[in-house]
């Protein structure tokens, strides 16, 4: 706005200088789908190991998932966010442990065995009004810990406002909730350690549980209230077994995952393994995932064959565990330290955590599986297990497809995402040179700085009459094109030795 002259003298203005400035986007949120001993049913969001144990319970026998996860933490993953998919068992209702005593049902706070005898429920009833009471929750861990959560001065008098029971625990309690929103008609009396009981964990899931319902945003559709994820990790249930209807769950997430520009990283069938052992390499296909045709979701998917070996949390006996939470890990190590367009594979992409690969592959049978688009783990004798391929399920050789790689596509997606959020400053401003330049000046400060470092070889920005038509301005769109050469990883280095002649000193 100009400044009123009134009279003779100096005048200052600050005028804005119009830039914007757009910011990358975080490149390995790791998605996690699956059952898990405790925790919530909305999406959560877990920047370590500890805070997965906490919330979630961490490994247990018969949950992979957790297994997942702290390869995922292990191998240099920092972000996750854990979907609990729960299925009551026959017969056990909604899963729900339960506490009465004093004349107040309590339910936990999410389904499954882990309140049983763990969690209990004390009531102080004295103190000297008749429309208030105390109380406390404690939850004593497998591991030994203890969690007590204490409540003052709560009621069950509907116009206690903020001391009401059941929104004080709505809203401040991880453990417990009251049942239905109903409160007891008369206040509680005091009793002392009363034990939660009746929870049950959760059944086996089946394709559908895991898919879920985009209506009800069950499953992977929980995903929709959040935000943004990059990567997404489906573990098998059983570890060494497949779900059931595996192609229909796979292609749900790899729409998923395009639909939300992600990367969908797939545990290999129980099928390749056992054709490993019998030694038929040439029968293992990508299109046993359902994925591996023309449907170009598959340029977000990548496969990794075989699995890995560790230590079962329970027995301490060496089984076989998916491998898709070390690899989002290494994806995400390998991001911190040299960038996202840098192939997650290498001797330097070693696999920490584990005791070896389910099976040892050979150049012949790697050289069998690579053209194929599955990237392979391999165990070398200096450099142990490392990840050998850095391919999506579009990249066989006889797709030529332009997403071949994965950091390629991943590049892409982060490109996508980045532009798609850093421009929304442009919506209903005047669709005219102005802001065709101020489009120009963004995106291209942003592109200049991935190209410093070592992104891609070139890049173009174009936003002027040549992209934008009058007939475009008349329906209100600007078009802008962002064109870039992408450094594409050096999968074969050819050595090329030759013995010179002897040459005769002049």
């Amino acid at each position: 706005m100009p400044i009123p002259v009134k009279y003779p003298g100096v005048f200052v203005q600050e005028i804005p200088s119009g830039n914007v400035t757009i910011t990358g986007v975080e490149t390995s949120i790791t998605a996690f789908v699956g059952r898990t001993v405790m925790g919530p049913l909305a999406p959560m969001h877990c920047f370590s190991a500890a805070d997965f144990e906490r919330a979630f319970g961490g490994r247990a026998a018969g949950y992979p998932l957790g297994d997942a996860v702290w390869d995922f933490f292990g191998n240099g993953g920092s972000h996750a966010i854990i979907v609990r998919v729960f299925k009551a068992p026959a017969g056990a209702g909604d899963g729900l442990a339960r506490a009465e005593g004093g004349g107040l049902t309590l339910v936990a706070a999410a389904p499954g065995a882990w309140p049983n005898g763990r969690l209990l429920m004390s009531i102080d009833a004295t103190l000297g009004s008749v429309d208030s009471f105390n109380l406390a929750l404690t939850y004593k861990a497998p591991d030994g810990s203890e969690t007590v959560e204490r409540f003052q001065d709560v009621s069950i008098n509907g116009d206690a406002g903020p001391h009401r029971l059941d929104q004080v625990l709505e809203t401040q309690s991880k453990l417990a909730r009251v049942p239905g929103d109903r409160l007891p008609v008369a206040t509680p009396t005091a009793v002392t350690d009363v034990p939660f009981a009746g929870g049950a964990d959760s059944a086996g899931l089946d394709a559908a549980d895991l898919t879920g319902d985009p209506e009800l945003h069950t499953g992977i559709y929980a995903l929709d209230d959040v935000d943004l994820f990059n990567l997404m990790c489906i573990p098998p249930d059983p570890a060494d077994a497949d779900y059931g209807d595996l192609e229909t769950l796979y292609q749900a997430g790899a729409l998923y995952c395009l639909k939300r520009r992600a990367m969908l990283i797939l545990d290999p069938p129980k099928a390749w393994s056992d054709h490993a052992r019998q030694g038929r390499i040439d029968q293992i296909q990508p299109a046993d995932l359902g994925i591996g045709g023309p449907e170009l979701e598959a340029r977000n998917c990548a496969v990794y064959f075989p699995r890995i070996r560790k230590a079962d949390p329970k027995t301490g006996q060496i089984e076989t565990f998916p491998v898709c939470g070390a690899i989002a890990g290494i994806f995400a190590a390998t991001d911190n330290l040299r960038g996202l367009w840098k192939a997650p594979a290498g001797i330097t992409a070693g696999i920490g955590g584990i005791n070896g690969l389910e099976f040892d592959l050979n150049d012949d049978q790697n050289g069998e599986l690579n053209p194929l688009g599955i990237n392979c783990l391999r165990n070398f004798p200096v450099e142990g297990p490392v990840v050998w391929g850095a391919r999506t399920l579009r990249g066989a050789d006889m797709l030529s497809d332009d997403y071949k790689y994965v950091p390629v596509r991943r590049l892409t997606l982060f490109i996508e995402e980045s532009l798609y959020r850093g421009t929304k400053f442009a919506v209903f401003e005047p669709n005219d040179e102005a802001l065709w330049s101020t489009l120009r000046q963004t995106i291209g400060a942003f592109m200049t700085d991935l190209s410093r470092q070592g992104a891609f070889y070139g890049y173009d920005v174009a936003c002027d009459r040549t992209t934008t038509t009058q007939a475009d301005i008349d329906r209100g769109v600007v078009n802008v094109r962002v064109a870039f050469a992408p450094v594409k990883p050096a999968e074969f280095i050819v050595l090329q030795i030759q013995q010179l002649a002897g040459q005769t000193a002049p």
